[in-house]
Order: C-alpha cells, then sequence, then structure tokens
C-alpha cells in the first residue's frame, strides 16, 4: 500500500502552512497540535494510511478501523493552516520496518501539501536533554531550512545548538524531503526528558506560545498552564526526593545508587 492519503472534503486554500504534531520524544509535538485542534475549529480533510504504520487496528465500541493519521484545516486571517495529526508515525525501531519506509512516508505527504499550496512547513517535537529538564524550565530549540527561519525564531525567543545534531523521524524527514522541493521550514524542539512517556505539556506550552507570537492565534492557556503547572510540581517533589537520598548516603561510600 505505501502511503495513501484520502481526502473526504476538497476546499480552496489561502496561502496554506503545515504544522505537523505526531508522536514523538515526551509527546511534546503531539500535545502542542492536538491542543491547537481543541482550541480551533479544524476541518477534517484527509486520512493519512501507510503500511509503515504498526501492523494494528483501532476500536471505538467494537468497531474496528484502519489506524491513521488526520489533516486538518483551520483558517485563519488571510491564510489556512494545516495540522498533521495522529497516534502514529513510521516505526524507528528498524527490525520492525525500514529507513526506506520513512523516506516514503514523507515523500507522498510532501507531494500532496505542495499541490495544496503548502510553501511552510513547520515540524513540533521534542528534545531529550536528559536530567536536566528536572531542574529548568525548558527551552525551545529551533533547526531550520535557511538562517533567515532560524533568525526570525531566535528573535521570537527560541535558541539553537551550535553543535552538529540529527533530527529523527518525521519532524525531520519532512523538512529534508520538503527542501528538496522548495518548501522552507523549522522543526520547533521543546526541551524534555525522553522518560515522559505520557508527555511534556510544560515543553508543549513553550511550543505553544512560540507559535501564538509567530501567528498571532487566539488561544486559551488555561488548561495547559494547569498541565504544566503538574508536570513541574511533579519534578520539584523528585528533585526534592533525590536530594534527601543524597544527604543521607554516606560520603566515603559509593557515588551510585543500586
Amino acid at each position: 500500500m505505501g502511503t495513501k492519503i484520502v481526502f473526504l472534503k476538497k476546499q480552496k486554500l489561502s496561502k496554506p502552512v503545515l504544522l505537523v504534531g505526531l508522536p514523538g520524544i515526551g509527546l511534546v509535538g503531539k500535545i502542542c497540535v492536538d491542543y491547537f485542534l481543541k482550541q480551533f475549529k479544524a476541518t477534517l480533510i484527509a486520512e493519512v494510511y501507510s503500511d509503515s504504520f504498526p501492523p494494528t487496528v483501532h476500536t471505538k465500541q467494537g468497531i474496528v478501523e484502519l489506524i491513521s493519521d488526520q489533516l486538518f484545516a483551520f483558517k485563519f486571517k488571510d491564510r489556512h493552516f494545516l495540522f498533521l495529526a495522529g497516534p502514529v508515525q513510521p516505526s524507528l525501531d528498524f527490525r520492525a520496518g525500514s529507513s526506506q519506509e520513512h523516506y516514503e512516508f514523507a515523500e507522498e505527504v510532501v507531494d500532496v501539501v505542495k499541490k495544496l499550496g503548502v510553501k511552510e512547513i513547520y515540524t513540533l517535537a521534542g528534545i531529550n536533554i536528559g536530567d536536566k529538564r528536572m531542574g529548568k524550565q525548558p527551552n525551545v530549540v529551533v533547526a531550520a531550512t535557511n538562517k533567515k527561519i532560524l533568525e526570525s525564531f531566535k528573535k521570537l525567543g527560541a535558541r539553537f545548538d551550535k553543535k552538529e545534531g540529527l533530527i529523527s523521524g518525521a519532524a525531520g524527514l519532512l523538512l529534508g524531503v520538503g527542501a528538496k522541493h522548495g518548501i522552507e521550514g523549522a522543526c520547533l524542539m521543546g526541551e524534555t526528558n525522553a522518560r515522559l512517556v505520557y508527555g511534556d505539556h510544560s515543553a508543549a506550552k513553550k511550543l505553544i506560545e512560540l507559535l501564538v507570537k509567530k501567528f498571532g492565534f487566539k488561544v486559551d492557556m488555561k488548561s495547559i498552564e494547569m498541565d504544566s503547572k503538574n508536570i513541574e510540581e511533579a519534578f520539584k517533589k523528585l528533585t526534592q526526593q533525590f536530594e534527601g537520598m543524597e544527604e543521607k548516603m554516606p560520603t566515603n561510600g559509593p557515588s551510585y545508587v543500586r
């Protein structure tokens, strides 16, 4: 089957921009896009199917459906914003698939949105900073397809890593493939901890705030602020526990805990 995008509704789009938030480290991008979709009256226009997705089906009230991602459209002011959201992306475990599937998925998505008139793609993701995340508020790290876009996000408060690095999965490939097709954009990554498998709402909140600055979206932040506060409180308690454990440990003993 490869990757197949099935349109449910066709509409004329004005200067469309694509925002992508699929599952990844800390679920940061997914939380961000899902939050926007709850806030906006976006229209489901297409479903994305791929044999690179996990070989499972979704069931609801006893009814079976093939697992898929979704493409939504939302008009704000004089332009449309497309949101690619969903529960899955091609697996990074190459025991379950191959790198070819990732490229095929990215090529199909880019080809379709290019035909819709998309000239900008912004992928949203998390970047793992390990236990350093517990003692600090997360920053947003940006990597862009050109210096102009990089500088524009720096002015909005994002940082960039001067070291070399890699962006795995759809968050990276959609930009790389898109650039080859003349589409510019950036990956916005909220600092998080890879062990936060249930999601880092605080990191997602930082992405939302940055995108609100850039595009002027009207967003009610109350819910995400509450979730963010709960995450930071949990980190605070864990930090206090660790500090208490360190104080009780003998100073002349091993510097690790089994």
